[in-house]
């Protein structure tokens, strides 16, 4: 099998791969939801388009091609950010093929290079290809429009490889975050430096050397992509076999007791099994340090700035830095417990033990996010009933929508290895449906509240539902604990296909 077979194969196998997986018939209906979504984000990007071409063609001192590339830092910042939903690194799905008798690159090579053209690189066309036809075509000419559309796809690309290297060593350590933090901040080094005229200029000449097919703008492009895709193609294969093998010496760790916890019985145990967890398990502890990391940031960003002060992003962010510590790891519910299902399935109700303990634990952490806002009652940005009421519909239903994802949930999370094992790529679109649901739907009802009562009324309505339903956990928690005992085959039977 020559190169371009294998190209092609390799290619086939990525399209089928999401039909192979025991939760593809499952999502079906949430399928239709994501789809809905992603037509409305298309339409989204569609206005930005317009939006942004109805600017540049009233500008007199920059040429279409050199107004887009002149917000080129902003686009990369935000592909970087949003490739963390989707986009997969080649180690996770090269591992089925390492005892093939082809050459040791070969395979990290073909998902280097799919990766290139993948869906997720083409979704910027719905916004350089409208704004090329409104602002170049007819002042520029065609060319000159394809010339600017391929190269910012070349960009995008470069980018695309740019977030696989990093993506592949931040699960490594969390430290490996300070490269990209530097590298996209360097982008902005001439704003800093200067001025933002001085950033737009600089940026503008390269995408005028695109539209005007400039060899050195070109050139330059393509050996980035090249440099890029050799080094990616050195760490890809390198990770692949030192996670394939996961020859690592075990080491002796103290046993922490938290006895403090024994008082509540066979809760307090699966509370000790959940911290426990989160400290030895390192998918766990960096998916717990990452939210908690994420909530203290923004959390410091909405108390200490002004830049989310704003009408709609002061009730955004109000009910996005309570839901991403706990919630965001309550929406994987039961995907850890996976690796041992066998063993809590041995008594009755040992689910239902877990659920709640996972609930109390998740529940004490919004004191985080609540403690570190407490300073914006001080300057007087929210109120202390507004933090109170987000709190409790942040523990009510909120997490009463994560904790759904226990019955439907059934593809286990590696414990320790990541980016070869296959519990690691995402396939719940229920998941991600209530992800959504829970960061977009709680801003809806908030605004329709306070077009019709004071903010006042508005936040007392929000605190009684959240209470109403944390008073009602017991009966909410018995239903979905009845759900899975009823699916509990199936669900075992995925959980232990997927370890």
């Amino acid at each position: 099998m020559n190169r371009l077979q294998l190209f092609k194969t390799l290619r086939q196998h990525i399209k089928i791969s999401k039909k192979r997986s025991l939760a593809y018939e499952l999502n079906k209906t949430a399928k239709v939801l994501i789809y809905l979504m992603s037509g409305f984000f298309i339409i989204y990007m569609l206005f930005i388009a317009i939006a942004i071409s109805l600017v540049a063609n009233s500008s007199s001192t920059e040429t279409p091609a050199e107004f887009l590339f002149g917000l080129l830092p902003f686009m990369l910042v935000a592909d970087f950010l949003f490739r963390f939903m989707g986009q997969q690194t080649p180690a996770q799905l090269v591992k089925p093929y390492l005892l093939l008798p082809i050459p040791k690159y070969a395979c990290v090579e073909n998902f280097i290079l799919s990766s290139m053209v993948s869906e997720n690189n083409f979704l910027w066309m719905f916004i350089t290809v409208p704004y090329a036809i409104m602002c170049l075509v007819f002042s520029s000419g065609l060319m000159a429009a394809i010339g600017f559309v391929i190269g910012f796809q070349l960009i995008i690309i470069i980018n695309s490889q740019n977030y696989m290297l990093w993506r592949t060593l931040i699960v490594r350590s969390i430290f490996w975050w300070v490269a990209p933090v530097i590298i996209y901040s360097l982008l902005f080094l001439p704003w800093i430096i200067k001025n933002f005229d001085s950033m737009f200029s600089l940026y503008g000449a390269i995408g005028s050397g695109m539209a005007s097919w400039s060899i050195l703008t070109y050139g330059g492009t393509l050996a980035l992509i090249a440099l890029f895709f050799f080094i990616n193609r050195r760490i890809q294969y390198h990770y692949t076999i030192v996670d394939t093998a996961n020859d690592k010496d075990a080491k002796l760790k103290t046993v922490s007791e938290f006895s403090q916890l024994d008082r509540f019985g066979q809760v307090g145990e699966y509370i000790k099994l959940e911290i426990k967890s989160i400290m030895r398990n390192k998918n766990m502890r960096n998916s717990f340090l990452y939210s908690t990391i994420f909530t203290i940031f923004l959390s410091a960003m909405i108390s200490y700035t002004d830049v989310y002060d704003d009408s709609f992003s002061s009730k955004f962010f109000i009910v996005y830095v309570f839901i991403i510590n706990g919630g965001m790891l309550l929406v994987k519910v039961m995907g850890a417990e996976g690796n041992y299902i066998d063993c809590l399935m041995t008594h009755r109700e040992n689910i239902l033990q877990l659920l709640h303990a996972k609930y109390y634990f998740y529940t004490a952490l919004l004191l985080l996010p609540f403690i570190i806002m407490l300073p914006t009652v001080f300057m007087e940005k929210y109120s202390l009933l507004m933090l109170f009421s987000m709190m409790a519909f942040a523990a009510g239903p909120i997490f009463c929508t994560f904790m759904q994802m226990a019955v439907w949930n059934k593809q286990t999370i590696p414990l320790n290895s990541k980016l070869v094992s296959k519990g690691n790529v995402e396939t719940n679109w229920f998941a991600f449906a209530a992800e959504m649901a829970a960061m977009f739907l709680p801003v809806v009802f908030i605004s329709l509240l306070s077009l019709f009562f004071s903010d006042t009324i508005t936040y007392t309505v929000m605190l009684i539902i959240g209470l109403a339903f944390i008073m009602t956990r017991n009966l909410w928690m018995r239903n979905i604990y009845k759900r899975f005992m009823a699916r509990r085959y199936e669900n075992t039977e995925s959980f232990r296909a997927t370890r």
